[in-house]
């Protein structure tokens, strides 16, 4: 976010930071201990340039995480445009799975990248918060949930998922979880 009256970012220079992300997301996915000096070359910046964009790496891993949790928290509005409450519900546990799932790497850099420092859960929270009050009110208005339930109260529902092996068939156990989830949702439901 530019503050107001700040330069607006060049568009090159808006280019370099989104290819660094991108490289990031795919080389600290693959391996949480990736250097900084491959992932500037791969992105094909130079050191001073990433520095300029990310001051050390916890800032690029934080960045990339608040991206993927931002996309992620993005489709919930998608799939109620498109789909039945509860089905976009499903859906969208189904989507937090995959990238659960798919960016296991990235879960141990971001660990590093935040011990001690408490500022994961305020980088990416927000927008699945969000994400989650969108779900649950659009559920409970259509009848399909029982009533009262808050986005703390389905992550805490959910939370076996973070105990999935990203290595094993991970896909069926996360099915069999959410649908107990659906199940328990809807258990006192208005519809």
């Amino acid at each position: 976010m530019r503050e107001a009256g700040s330069t607006p970012t060049r568009p090159d220079a808006q280019r370099n930071r989104e290819r660094i992300l991108a490289v990031a997301l795919t080389e600290l996915t693959r391996d949480a201990d990736a250097p900084v000096s491959l992932i500037a070359k791969k992105a094909g910046v130079g050191q001073g340039t990433f520095y300029r964009n990310f001051p050390h790496r916890e800032a690029l891993v934080l960045e990339v995480y608040r991206y993927e949790m931002q996309q992620v928290a993005d489709t919930a509005a998608q799939l109620l445009r498109d789909r039945p409450a509860d089905r976009a519900l499903r859906e969208w546990m189904d989507r937090l799975a995959r990238y659960a799932m798919t960016k296991a790497g990235l879960a141990d850099a971001l660990r590093a990248a935040t011990s001690g420092h408490g500022t994961l859960a305020q980088v990416g929270h927000g927008p699945v918060t969000e994400a989650i009050t969108l779900l649950l009110e659009a559920n409970e208005r259509a009848g399909g949930i029982r009533p009262g339930m808050t986005a703390d109260d389905f992550l805490l529902a959910i939370a076996g998922l973070w105990q999935l092996d990203p290595r094993s068939d991970w896909q069926p156990r996360a099915a069999r979880l959410f649908d107990l989830v659906m199940d328990g949702l809807r258990a006192g439901a208005a519809g």
